[in-house]
């Protein structure tokens, strides 16, 4: 490890003595493929600190990975007077540059000590490190894996300057930061610049770090430094900061109209006009009042939630770069509304709605990093804040921002459980620990995967725990045949991969940009808040139950929103789902057949979770015995072997009923009372005594008044009643009009606004 510093010495001092600046560029250029990332940036760092600012896609990055000798470039990088354009990486890391890159790349199965150590000269040269960030010294035994962001972050700077470097460039250092670290790590900038020893480059997209930090600002403009000057000027003039960069705070976002006017230097020093509209609509919305309150403070523009300014170049150079990811961009389309004359041009420009909101790229990174990179390098284009996050269970090296290990601390039995040598219950143990990471996740603006059955399966999980309304897209190989298991109750949108997910070919380029588009669309223009004013409840019908239902929605269609689900398994579970994402006022459970199915062995079980969301929500619940009388099977051929001697009906060719017994009927209201009993919420169930479906009557198939009297009195003997929890139970068949005026009475006394109290039809109260 001494000779390797001592090389770079060496090497270094080959030099010869300092005869220019730190740095130097003229006139860099870099391509990937047709789109031309850099266009000509020159740039002067003699000393201190040199910040560079803009949105994302504009060419940070590249600029970094040029400097640094990680993509081809064109033109002149000179430190310290000398050229290094064109060397290898290590050879201008000898030559004395230092990369703290994005997302900082470090070793998660290296302690702290052991990293420093790994590139220190000396044992001493680590204490600096240490007594520059004092946390490290606290942690130096943890794995890199088992630090917080904050942590890596202090760790990556201080391996960087280990290598005595002449010139640090830091591409975003506070990304993804808490404010609280986000200050340790400007603090220690500071401490660097003032000591004079080094100069440094800072790429950063949060202002106030770079105005603090910085000596001087450049305003990164689709690849070009569009401006620089004194951050002390920029800092102290607003109106500027909002010419140039697009921010305003929240303050002053509705003075604002929603066409800004943005002025650059062109080619020949002429000022040319651009408009740039607002993605998310006009006034103001519930992504407005997230944006950020001071321009000075933990701003990212990247992200919308303000309307501001961008300068544009020709069309034919307006392609933007993301990061340097190795899948091509799509080209741009053609804007044909657009005259090519007019020197006033508009460019919708499709933001994220807040700077809160960022689009999550997950999967195994191991097997899918080339497409996932793709996705990213996709919605980066677009203007959204981008984290990824690795599913892979095989323990490699990952290059995503969120490592495998950060997810599978949140299992519930730590690492251990998800890091095993058998791979399928790696994978259960991975989806619930993202199950559990994703719902952490304050920033989460939308989710987004690709993969086979195994990515599939890991992602949904995720996807599946969070609110309906959150955009998810899964590109997937198992995408055009049964979704269900991984679709489920939520409103994941299933994309069909056509090819396998295997690499960047000339269809899986398109079916990922559409689906990575399709994302930011849902991110970037949300839908207007409903304007209903009536509250949404669910209902859940079963064809045996349907009179009941309808006479309730035609009772209450003037006071409720009223949806019907059926009770086919996934119809309770899509009614549940809604009221765990909060888009329910409240329930009226009239069809709890699916309880049935679970108890007994039928196919249209909702899970041993039916019920549970009441027990989470305190959400009023009005409920009763529909279709307790049956359990599901397929066609006459697909009934098990056991239940052949059973009382059976065609319902119809694909469908066939079978009639619960007395001690199913009592195991049914075992389930059904313990769920009533852990409901949080006002409760109101209704027994009907005299049947509980449409066959269950006198003269019908599954007419047996045992089999009732067993459930009915299992659900009595059982349920906790109070003052807000009341069992009824009334003399009336299902489907009669009488009962369902008396649902419509129970949900009056517990919903949240009462109209109209009903008389309530004979019953008896437990």
């Amino acid at each position: 490890m001494a000779g390797r510093t001592h090389g770079a010495a060496v090497e270094r001092g080959a030099a010869g003595a300092r005869r220019g600046p730190v740095l130097a560029i003229e006139g860099l250029d870099v391509f990937y493929g047709r789109a031309h990332a850099l266009q000509g940036v020159s740039l002067v760092l003699d000393r201190g600190v040199f910040g560079i600012v803009g949105r994302n896609g504009m060419g940070k990055t590249t600029l970094c990975n040029a400097i640094t000798g990680l993509v081809p470039a064109r033109g002149s990088v000179k430190l310290a007077g000398e050229e290094i354009l064109g060397l290898a990486a290590h050879r201008i890391t000898r030559r004395g540059i230092a990369y703290v890159p994005q997302g900082r790349r470090i070793w998660p199965s290296l302690s702290v000590d052991e990293t420093l150590r790994l590139v220190a000269a000396k044992k001493r040269d680590t204490e600096r490190v240490y007594t520059l960030f004092p946390r490290l010294a606290e942690r130096r035994g943890h794995g890199g894996a088992q630090l917080s962001g904050g942590e890596q972050q202090m760790l990556a700077i201080g391996r960087a300057l280990l290598l005595n470097p002449t010139l640090l460039v830091m591409d975003e250092p506070t990304e993804g930061l808490a404010p609280v670290i986000v200050q340790q790590v400007a603090d220690a900038l500071r401490t660097l610049a003032a000591q004079g020893e080094i100069a440094v480059l800072l790429i950063e997209q949060n202002m106030g770090v770079a105005m603090d930090v910085a000596d001087r600002i450049g305003v990164m403009v689709n690849g070009r430094i569009a401006h620089e000057m004194p951050a002390r000027q920029l800092a102290a003039d607003r109106p500027l900061q909002e010419r140039l960069l697009g921010v305003r705070s929240a303050d002053e976002e509705g003075e604002a109209g929603d066409d800004v006017a943005a002025d650059a230097a062109s080619d020949d020093g002429a000022v040319r006009v651009f408009t740039v509209r607002r993605a998310h609509g006009d006034g103001a919305t519930v992504q407005d009042e997230l944006a950020p309150r001071s321009v000075r403070g933990f701003n990212r523009w990247n992200t919308g939630g303000v309307s501001g300014p961008v300068t544009d170049l020709p069309r034919e150079m307006s392609v933007q770069a993301g990061p340097a990811d190795q899948a091509a961009m799509p080209r741009p389309a053609e804007r044909a509304d657009i005259p090519a004359s007019s020197s006033a041009q508009v460019f919708d420009f499709p933001v994220a709605a807040s700077s809160a909101r960022a689009a999550y790229v997950a999967g195994t990174f191991d097997t899918k990093a080339r497409e996932l990179f793709y996705l990213r390098q996709c919605l980066d284009k677009l203007g959204l804040r981008v984290v990824t996050v690795d599913l892979a269970t095989s323990g490699k090296p990952s290059p995503a921002s969120v490592h495998p290990r950060e997810v599978a601390r949140h299992h519930p039995e730590g690492e251990a459980a998800v890091f095993s040598s058998d791979r399928g219950s790696a994978v259960t143990a991975m989806a619930l620990a993202f199950e559990r990471f994703i719902a952490t996740r304050r920033d989460l603006g939308g989710l987004i995967s690709a993969g086979g059955s195994g990515g599939t399966t890991l992602a949904t999980q995720g996807m599946r725990a969070l609110p309906v309304g959150i955009p998810k897209v899964m590109v997937s190989t198992m995408a055009s045949g049964d979704t269900r298991p991984y679709v489920g109750p939520s409103d994941i949108c299933m994309m069909y991969s056509v090819t396998d997910v295997q690499g960047i070919n000339r269809i899986s380029e398109k079916v990922l940009a559409n689906a990575a588009h399709a994302l930011a669309g849902m991110i970037a223009h949300p839908p207007p808040q409903s304007q209903a004013t009536k509250p949404a409840i669910g209902l859940t019908m079963f064809g045996v139950t349907t009179p009941c239902v309808q006479a309730v929605t035609k009772a209450l269609g003037d006071e409720v929103d009223a949806l019907v689900f059926h009770a086919t398994g996934v119809g309770g579970q899509s009614m549940e789902k809604l009221a765990d994402s909060g888009l329910l006022a409240g329930v009226i459970d009239v069809s709890t057949t699916e309880i049935a199915d679970q108890i007994v062995g039928g196919v249209l079980s909702a899970g041993p979770g039916r019920l549970d969301v009441f027990a989470r929500h305190a959400l009023p619940y009005v409920g009763s015995c529909g279709a307790l009388d049956m359990v599901n099977f397929g066609g006459w051929d697909t009934v098990p072997e056991r239940f052949r001697g059973r009382r059976l009906v065609r319902h119809n060719p694909n469908v066939t009923l079978m009639r619960t017994t007395p001690d199913e009927c009592r195991r049914i209201g075992d389930f059904l009372a313990a769920k009533l009993n852990a409901m949080r919420g006002p409760v109101r169930f209704l027994i009907p005594e005299g049947g509980v479906s449409a066959i269950d009557a006198p003269g019908q198939p599954f007419h047996d008044p045992e089999a009732d009297r067993a459930l009915f009195t299992a659900i009595e003997q059982q349920f906790r009643g109070g003052s807000d929890r009341q069992l009824l139970k009334l003399p009336h068949h299902i489907n009669d009009e009488a009962f369902a005026l008396a649902l419509v009475a129970a949900w009056r006394e517990v919903a949240p606004h009462t109209v109209r109290p009903l008389e309530r039809p004979h019953a008896t109260h437990r």
